[in-house]
């Protein structure tokens, strides 16, 4: 096909983006690079988002909880067949890795731009994709055959084979709904906090038990594969450097692997996606333990985060390869390119890596990028752009390449130095941290694990300045949609008066909102230290606690946050769960 009537035809084509932040905002880039028109969808909080301002059409999803809005199937096509959208990207995260809703986008006539749905199911569910793994040869430790039905179960696993041991959601990925047990007394709690998680991530809660290995590094294997089925492994990534199991750093190639181990891990990931007759983008991940014990862990069904990086050392755009195959074209390339340098992805999350990577909400007041040779940034905020509680903390990601890992080093260092964000906590000072110390940049060995933030970085930050939200009250800002388009308005808040409903758009209010007392410094006081969701209370009013015990749950950004007792004493009062919760309220009272 000639360019321009490959550009004629693309013309005729429009992608709903069913996700939000730097992720839409990196669909849209590519999309335009292809020659395609783009639909976004937003949540309230998302109404003057970058990937809102940038997609040629825009629609409101009426809601801010990701149930509402970015998981609501129903919603999502209705805007789709609205909009005359001919293809659907989910993105990462949210529906990207939900079978039920690729079938739901193909019946609807429409493109779905990854795997069948068939696929998702088979390698979404970890249990399958652990039985697909043992036929293919794939090295894999002892984990349970089949979904657990309850803590008990855990508890004996445990028992018979030991600790620590992984509890992972069956349907799920990006280190959600995945706990890790050291102790038998926190066995059944992390059971149901897994639970909890995937269910809210997911829609589904069900997981399995595998042994864990101790300070493993968090390899994967980057594939893409055609529906002719040709299947390509791209290269390797490690991902060691995380929190809370979810990746903070990552990099192209995996530094310090034996040539046995690399065709090891390229070998098992081309048969585990040809055996399941993958199509599209995916990524197969294993863990390397310290003694060199290779284990299978799972295959996302889906474009990964730090996609980038492997963009970077091989030369291909992975969205344009994932359009070019939901179209039906071959693969651009037939096998493993040769890599071309070395390239780190450094996630800038809105989070106090000081008190412990703590979710931040605010207003970023300015947000300066670096630039120069080997800097790429993806997005999905600039200077004003506001960080809801009721999505992930991801603002953008900084990616750095040089023609060698340790020249990536030397610029990810100016880098990093030049980028400037206000008006939120952001993660820079620990990257900045992470790029000095020897454990990871030494030119000899890598001693970062999968855990090494929580057992080996000696965090000695300064904590970020708490930004608490400031509200406006000369004008409120709401929208209008005309023809499926975008239009804000601003109005006198005296107009409004009265009107909640039109109240400005990211100051959530709480119908049960926690007491604002006048002496923050009360010693009594139990404060919240996010701005979030009170999920659940593990203590009664009137009972005795001791100081460090686990008393509430909060949820921000997708993640769980345990609040700790800060004295000894009985709990006076508690607030009401299920509502939404400033950073600062206070929570409870410890007399």
């Amino acid at each position: 096909m000639n360019t321009t009537t490959n550009n004629l035809n693309n013309n005729l084509k429009k992608v709903l983006i069913a996700n939000r932040g730097e992720i839409a905002v990196r669909i849209i880039r590519a999309c335009r690079d292809y020659g395609i028109q783009t639909v976004a969808v937003y949540a309230d909080a998302d109404m003057n988002a970058q990937h809102v301002q940038l997609a040629d059409e825009a629609y409101a999803l009426a809601g801010n909880s990701p149930t509402e809005t970015y998981l609501n199937m129903p919603r999502l096509l209705e805007v789709a067949q609205r909009s005359g959208a001919t293809m659907v990207h989910p993105g990462y995260g949210f529906l990207s890795e939900r079978s039920e809703f690729a079938q739901a986008v193909m019946d609807a006539g429409l493109i779905w731009i990854g795997p069948d749905p068939e696929t998702i199911d088979e390698l979404g569910d970890k249990v399958k994709a652990r039985k697909i793994a043992q036929k293919v040869g794939a090295p894999l430790v002892v984990g349970t055959s089949e979904p657990v039905k309850n803590a008990q179960e855990v508890v004996a696993f445990a028992e018979q084979h030991g600790l620590p041991i992984a509890i992972k959601a069956a349907f799920g990925g990006g280190g959600r709904g995945l706990k890790v047990a050291w102790r038998m007394d926190e066995v059944a709690e992390l059971y149901h906090s897994a639970i909890r998680e995937a269910t809210a991530a997911f829609g589904r809660g069900e997981c399995f038990i595998e042994q864990f290995l101790d300070k493993p590094r968090h390899i994967e294997a980057q594939v893409i594969a055609d529906k002719q089925g040709n299947v390509v492994v791209l290269g390797t990534r490690d991902c060691s450097l995380q929190r809370r199991n979810q990746k903070l750093v990552e990099e192209a190639p995996a530094p310090f692997l034996t040539q046995e181990q690399r065709e090891r891990i390229h070998q098992s990931a081309k048969a585990i996606c040809a055996e399941a007759n993958y199509v599209g983008a995916g990524t197969v991940e294993f863990l390397l333990s310290t003694e060199g014990t290779l284990s299978f862990l799972e295959v996302n069904t889906r474009l990964q985060v730090e996609h980038p990086v492997t963009e970077e050392t091989t030369g291909l755009d992975l969205v344009i390869e994932q359009l070019r195959i939901a179209e039906g074209y071959p693969l651009s390339i037939q096998e493993t390119p040769i890599l071309r340098g070395h390239s780190f992805e450094f996630r800038i999350n809105a989070e106090d890596a000081a008190k412990g990577f703590l979710p931040m909400t605010g207003t970023i007041t300015e947000f300066i990028p670096p630039s120069g040779p080997g800097i790429r940034l993806d997005s999905g905020v600039i200077t004003g752009s506001s960080i809801p509680a009721s999505f992930d903390s991801l603002m953008a990601k900084l990616i750095v390449t040089g023609a060698s890992r340790e020249q990536a080093i030397v610029r990810a260092r100016r880098a990093l130095k030049e980028f400037q964000i206000h008006g939120v906590a952001s993660v820079l000072p620990f990257h900045q941290a992470v790029m000095e110390h020897p454990d990871f940049i030494s030119g000899d060995t890598f001693k970062v694990h999968t855990r090494w933030i929580e057992t080996d970085f000696v965090n000695e930050l300064e904590a970020s300045l708490r930004q608490l939200p400031v509200e406006d009250k000369s004008i409120t800002r709401t929208f209008i949609e005309i023809d499926g388009r975008r239009h804000e308005l601003g109005l006198p808040v005296d107009l409004l008066a009265g009107l909640a409903h039109l109240a400005p758009v990211g100051e959530q209010q709480s119908s049960q909102s926690a007491i604002k007392e006048k002496s923050p410094e009360d010693p009594r006081q139990v404060k919240a230290p996010i701005s979030g969701i009170l999920h659940s209370w593990m203590v009664k009013t009137g009972e005795q606690v001791s100081e460090g015990d686990v008393i509430a749950v909060m949820e921000a950004m997708k993640m769980e946050v345990q609040i700790h007792a800060h004295r000894a004493g009985k709990i006076a009062f508690c607030v009401q769960t299920g509502a939404y919760q400033d950073a600062e309220s206070v929570l409870a009272h410890i007399e």
